[in-house]
């Protein structure tokens, strides 16, 4: 089950804090990590979709006409915050394949602390889409806060923030400046270090995600 508070959703299934506690362990090597990352996501994005507008339709089977349902609505784009929220791109388009898959690209100011863009190339009918914003770690909140600024600015209305693990601050700072956006995370942990670090957290996900610490 997942419990709730507001529009914070935390996935409590035994599968992703399972899981969960492989990607906290220093001693993960990147394959496994990498793994398990994708496969989290998977499941979040399970809970995640839970509201997806439905259709009804009729299919044949092979005995007889079977009343389904089917997608409907608007159709669904993944946007990963670079560069860890590439890790959580295959493990949402396992569930949701046809989905289109834009890019923005921040990196953190380390004396500042505050994100600065490099790079955004998002689907050209974003505003058509209900959008999956993904990035392991919520930890300010300025990188998920000025990306989902970014996608609001090219007319996305439908907004969903997935992240694995999440800072009080973080959730706090996303729900600030952006109150219509729901977020999904595996877990809230305690604080915020000096440096900007999720506390007890599990690192930096993207060094963990490519081998690169």
């Amino acid at each position: 089950m997942e419990s709730n508070t507001g529009r914070v959703f935390i996935m409590d299934h035994p599968l992703i804090q399972h899981k969960l506690s492989i990607i906290r362990d220093k001693n993960t090597g990147v394959k496994e990590f990498r793994e398990m990352i994708s496969e989290i996501a998977t499941l979040i994005a399970y809970e995640a979709t839970r509201n997806l507008p439905l259709e009804e339709t009729t299919v044949e089977t092979p005995i007889s006409p079977a009343k389904c349902y089917h997608l409907a609505g608007k159709k669904l784009a993944i946007v990963p915050i670079l560069r860890a929220g590439l890790g959580m791109v295959d493990g949402v388009l396992t569930l949701i394949p046809a989905a289109k898959v834009g890019h923005i690209g921040l990196y953190r100011d380390h004396e500042t602390l505050k994100p600065v863009k490099y790079y955004c190339k998002l689907p050209s009918d974003i505003s058509e889409r209900e959008v999956f914003v993904v990035d392991p770690m919520l930890a300010t909140g300025g990188s998920a806060v000025d990306a989902i600024n970014f996608i609001k600015e090219e007319g996305a209305v439908k907004i969903t923030l997935m992240n694995i693990i999440a800072a009080p601050e973080g959730i706090a700072a996303v729900q600030a400046a952006h109150p219509d956006v729901d977020i999904y995370c595996a877990t809230v942990d305690e604080k915020l270090n000096e440096n900007g670090y999720i506390i007890p957290g599990l690192g930096d996900a993207g060094d963990r995600i490519f081998g690169t610490k």
